[in-house]
């Protein structure tokens, strides 16, 4: 048997190693940037969502101001301006109805506690019947575990608090930058990968694909707060008539309604999460009321799901039911509620890539 030999030169090696070396350092830097471009990545996104309305004023301003078409940057001051203002009139007006509601039931308790079951005897006699002699003795030491487990648990989140403050001051920075600065970080970069001839093919199918993904997650956005809107003025509607037959205050139903918007916002688990938060807050002052709410709901619901949100969304995205629920799931798991928000646009985004891979292909020709 012949043997042959390989002769490999020290060149040759030592590029292999620099190769290797470089991949490494490019997975360590992603590693541990990946927060930053987390970040920088849900900056672009709400960006990029905020497009319409920022569209809509840059037309306005131009027609009854004379402002200058081509300067978007008094536009997406203003659409930026309303959108947090809405956030803060959001908490403003939701936050203290939801303080006030909990402590009148918390005031509440010990009286409907007596008038319900009897109080503490009544639970005691309850216990007997079980065969416990201190029912109340059990559950006073339960909840005091409970609570300190609770403080516990406090005391250790408040660092993670603080953390997520720091990343939605550092989102809310970077959306204002991008929406300010977006067309002109964009127009120099297609203006200097097309500046050989060659590449002009290249640019022109790279402008095509992100523009279409581009508009794919803006009209989701803006679809979706449209039936969002529709499903908080429902909610409110019918928490005011409820309040007009049970006697409690009207004054619930703007923040019920707020509730219900802010939460329609996320796919799917949002109207699940804003039906049970808006019936616990009716049931401190009506349990019936909170139980009617829960059950008239529920058809609007199917009809709102089934009817307006699918005749509203039209073909924005295109996409099966399986690929919606897999693309929340893996974006819930890996990023939590943002992902869960972004995951469906991103998927829209990733049918527009496999739609257009053939124009990606024939670059090559």
């Amino acid at each position: 048997m012949s043997k042959h030999t390989v002769e490999i030169d020290t060149r040759t090696i030592l590029r292999f190693w620099l190769v290797l070396l470089a991949i490494l350092v490019v997975i360590f830097f992603f590693y541990k940037a990946l927060t930053g471009l987390i970040i920088v990545g849900i900056s672009i996104f709400f960006a990029i969502a905020l497009k319409p309305l920022v569209d809509r004023l840059n037309k306005f301003l131009t027609k009854h101001l004379g402002v200058d078409k081509s300067h978007r940057t008094a536009s997406a001051a203003l659409a930026y301006s309303i959108i947090v203002t809405f956030i803060i009139a959001i908490v403003a007006i939701v936050g203290p109805v939801v303080v006030n509601e909990t402590t009148k039931f918390v005031q509440q308790l010990p009286t409907k506690f007596n008038e319900s079951i009897g109080g503490w005897e009544g639970i005691n006699e309850f216990g007997r019947g079980i065969g416990i002699e201190n029912l109340q003795a059990d559950i006073t030491k339960a909840l005091t575990d409970f609570s300190g487990n609770i403080g516990s648990a406090v005391v250790s989140s408040i660092g993670t608090v603080a953390d997520l403050a720091i990343k939605g001051v550092l989102i809310l920075i970077l959306t204002l930058l991008f929406m300010l600065e977006g067309h002109e970080i964009t127009d120099a970069i297609w203006k200097s990968l097309g500046s050989k001839k060659e590449d002009q093919k290249a640019v022109t199918v790279a402008k095509r694909v992100v523009a279409r993904m581009s508009n794919v997650i803006s009209t989701y956005a803006s679809r979706q707060v449209l039936v969002a809107m529709l499903d908080g003025s429902f909610t409110m509607l019918l928490v005011f008539v409820l309040s007009l037959i049970f006697n409690f205050s009207a004054s619930l139903a703007v923040p019920m309604g707020l509730i219900a918007f802010v939460f329609y916002l996320i796919p799917m688990f949002g109207q699940i999460i804003s039906a049970c938060l808006v019936a616990l807050i009716l049931a401190f002052s009506s349990p019936i009321a909170a139980i009617i709410f829960i059950g008239v709901y529920i058809i609007y619901a199917q009809i709102e799901n089934n009817v307006i949100a699918p005749k509203i969304q039209g073909d924005a995205l295109r996409l099966p039911a399986v690929a919606i629920l897999a693309a929340m799931v893996i974006g819930m798991y890996i990023f939590g509620l943002i992902g869960a928000i972004i995951a469906i646009p991103i998927a829209g985004c990733i049918r527009v890539l496999i739609e257009e891979l053939p124009n990606i292909k024939s670059i090559r020709e």
